[in-house]
This record gives structure tokens, C-alpha cells and sequence, in this order.
């Protein structure tokens, strides 16, 4: 599905009424956690869902709006009141491969600029929300990379907070190109800090090996080193796989887990199985 497929009539109204940094003051990668008061009551979403944000114009090519999705960060059984949402946006810049020139993300860098007290328009919620398993049971694997993160800290929160009492392995992969482009897992906000005591829950960081080279994050390399576990999950037919971030993340968990299973031919049944009992969910972007 593309941008221009999704449904943007339904507008709402928000108030930003707080934007924090949560990387390093000195990480390469600004991300900013912004709540944004939604006026309009109506407003309902689920967990996993995405808003669209559209930035004001007119814009180059004629368009007078800029639309573009974010996944909501919060739950919504955990949110100060229905229509409270969390945004994690990455302030995102880019060079033309042709011309050299620098350019700036508009919806991004709009977003990242705002303070509080500003109105923006938002449309949605779309998208499937990640559903929770019936059973308490149930293992959960979850991975991530950059913003993909967003998802996981609601869902995560969820399950320990509202549900409580979770008995299924609860393992999270989370991957960045360095340690101070962990979103809420820095010395700044570690959010997931709220939950190392429970018995059921494990984080694992996958970080570039070389950042300042271009060395891609090392979240096949993480999941080889907890290859059995990782497996032993994939395998389980009580395991729910969670995937979320950037397009690119498919490529590199297809290589990785045709490895484990000694073929690609048998990792894409597998895949394939997972996907047909809805234990493969995704939110890519």
C-alpha cells in the first residue's frame, strides 16, 4: 500500500504539548518523543497503530499537503487519556545522489522543530494493530531497528502493566548504529529499564560495529549469538514474531534465519507457516 492509498479525510486536530530529546545530546541521530493532545474526543486507536501527520504547504511539485506516517508510541490503556499520543520522530536529512545537495525530511524535521503549544492535523488511526496473544503463555520475539522501536515500548508496556502476570519468554532485539541512537534504552531514557526485573523479559542491543565507516547495525550478529534461544522461538508453536522498523530489516533477518535453518528453501516454509497462523506480524516502513 502507498501514501497516496491511504484515506486522509478524517482530520483531528492536536496540540503539542511536550517535545523531548531522548537521544545523547551528542548522538549523531536526533529523536525527539513528542505528545500531542488530540481535541477531537472521537479519536480511538489500538495498539500498533499509525496517524498520519500532514504538513502544511504548498510544497514542491504543487502538493499543498505532505503526508506521512508515524507509529503511535504509547498504549492506549497507559496514555494520560484516550486522545494523548506519543510520536518517536527521527529528524531525517538526505543527500541527492545526483546534485550532492542536502536535503531536509519535511514531515520530520517539521515535527522535530515544533514546540509546545503548536496545533498540527493528524488523520487515522491505520493500520493493523498488533494484536496480543490470548494466551499469557506465549512467547514473544520481538525486533526492531531505529524508530521501530516505538511500537515495542507500547506493546511492551501493555502486556506488563495492564495485563500483568505475563509467563511466555518476552525477547527483544533492538538495533542502532550506535549507543547513543538507542531510543529509550540510553543513559537519558531507558524506559525498558522498567522491566529487566521481570523474570520473562530479556533486551539485547545490536549496534554498528564501525559507525563513523558505514558499517550496517549488527542485528544479524546478535541474533547469532543467541542463535539456539532465537531458534528454539521460531520453531515453538506458541512463538509470536514482531518485526518493525525500516524495509531493509526483511533482507537481513531472511539471511540470518536461512542460516539457522540450514537453507532458504526451509526458512521461507517456516516463515511462510508463521505467517499463515498470523504469528509473523510486521510494521515496516
Amino acid at each position: 500500500m502507498q501514501l497516496q492509498d491511504f484515506d486522509t479525510n478524517k482530520q483531528y486536530q492536536a496540540t503539542l504539548v511536550s517535545s523531548e530529546r531522548i537521544t545523547e545530546d551528542d548522538a549523531p541521530t536526533e529523536v525527539k518523543e513528542l505528545i500531542f493532545d488530540i481535541q477531537n474526543t472521537d479519536f480511538q486507536y489500538e495498539l500498533g497503530q499509525l496517524v498520519g501527520v500532514l504538513v502544511p504547504g504548498p510544497h514542491e511539485f504543487g502538493h499543498e499537503t505532505h503526508f506521512r506516517l508515524y507509529t503511535i508510541a504509547d498504549d492506549p490503556k497507559t496514555a494520560h487519556q484516550q486522545q494523548k499520543i506519543t510520536l518517536c520522530v527521527r529528524r531525517c536529512n538526505y543527500i541527492d545522489e545526483y546534485s550532492g545537495e542536502l536535503y531536509q525530511g519535511i514531515a520530520s524535521n517539521y515535527l522535530c522543530d515544533l514546540k509546545p503549544g503548536a496545533s498540527v492535523t493528524l488523520s487515522g488511526p491505520y493500520g493493523m494493530p498488533f494484536e496480543v496473544p490470548d494466551s499469557k503463555s506465549a512467547d514473544l520475539l520481538m525486533i526492531g531497528m531505529g524508530t521501530g522501536i516505538a511500537p515495542f515500548r507500547a506493546f511492551i508496556k501493555h502486556i506488563y502493566h495492564n495485563l500483568g502476570g505475563w509467563q511466555g519468554k518476552v525477547r527483544l532485539f533492538y538495533g542502532a548504529h550506535t549507543g547513543l541512537d538507542m531510543l529509550y534504552m540510553n543513559d537519558k531514557r531507558d524506559d525498558f529499564s522498567n522491566y529487566y526485573d521481570e523474570d520473562t523479559f530479556k533486551a539485547y542491543q545490536a549496534i554498528s560495529p564501525r559507525p563513523h565507516w558505514g558499517a550496517p547495525i549488527a542485528m544479524e550478529e546478535a541474533l547469532e549469538q543467541h542463535e539456539k534461544e532465537v531458534w528454539d522461538m521460531i520453531c515453538h508453536h506458541k512463538t509470536y514474531v514482531y518485526v518493525a522498523g525500516l524495509e531493509a530489516i526483511s533482507d537481513s533477518l531472511d539471511k540470518v534465519f536461512s542460516k539457522m535453518a540450514k537453507g532458504d528453501d526451509k526458512w521461507q516454509r517456516r516463515k511462510a507457516e508463521l505467517k499463515a497462523g498470523k504469528r509473523w506480524i510486521e510494521l515496516l516502513y
